[in-house]
Parts: structure tokens; C-alpha cells; sequence
């Protein structure tokens, strides 16, 4: 699968427009991460657990845009986008989405 964040994949033609594919996971911090983050806060810095979450996120919302492309029949995705919203407290939606089609 190619995926890319342009509008059109180098050197190759779009032949078909297979329509939007999309991934998404929602996920929930957890106690642990909460109190080392509050230290954390304390003494400023990255929050690496966080990170790392926000890491996961991302890779398991691009899993499933990618399984939601091949599903549609695309050997690409063209302008990818990643998206985060918050559900509630403690709690935010990763969301990937762009356009499958099918590049010779």
C-alpha cells in the first residue's frame, strides 16, 4: 500500500477513486501515567508516557486506515490527515483518514 500526504503519488496516474478510507482508535490514559505526569508537571519536561501514547495511537489508526484502503480495493492513499478530538476527561479519539485509489 502507498500512502502518502499529497494530493497525487510521483510519477505514477490515478486510474481510480475508490472513495474515503478512514482508521481510528479512542483511547484512555491510566492512573499510573496520571501521577507521574503530575510530578512531571512539577518539574516541566516531556511527558514520555503520553507520548508513547500518542505514538500508539497513531500507529494503530493508520493500521486500520490501511486495512479500510485495501477492504475498498485501493493500492494507495493520497492525503493523508491525522486527526485527535477528545471524547471526555482522560479519554481523546486518534482519527486518519484520506482518499483510496488505485495508482498505475
Amino acid at each position: 500500500m502507498i500512502l502518502v500526504n499529497t494530493p497525487d503519488v510521483p510519477n505514477m496516474k490515478i486510474v481510480k477513486v475508490h472513495g474515503l478510507a478512514r482508521g481510528s482508535t479512542v483511547r484512555a490514559r491510566n492512573v499510573g501515567r496520571d501521577i507521574f505526569a503530575g510530578l512531571k508537571n512539577l518539574i516541566g519536561g516531556e511527558v514520555s508516557e503520553y507520548t508513547k501514547l500518542q505514538a500508539e495511537s497513531r500507529e494503530e489508526a493508520l493500521k486500520r486506515l490501511i486495512d479500510d484502503g485495501k477492504k475498498l480495493g485501493a493500492n494507495a492513499i493520497i492525503n493523508i490527515r491525522f486527526n485527535t478530538s477528545v471524547i471526555t476527561q482522560g479519554t481523546s479519539e486518534m482519527l486518519a483518514y484520506g482518499t483510496a485509489v488505485t495508482v498505475k
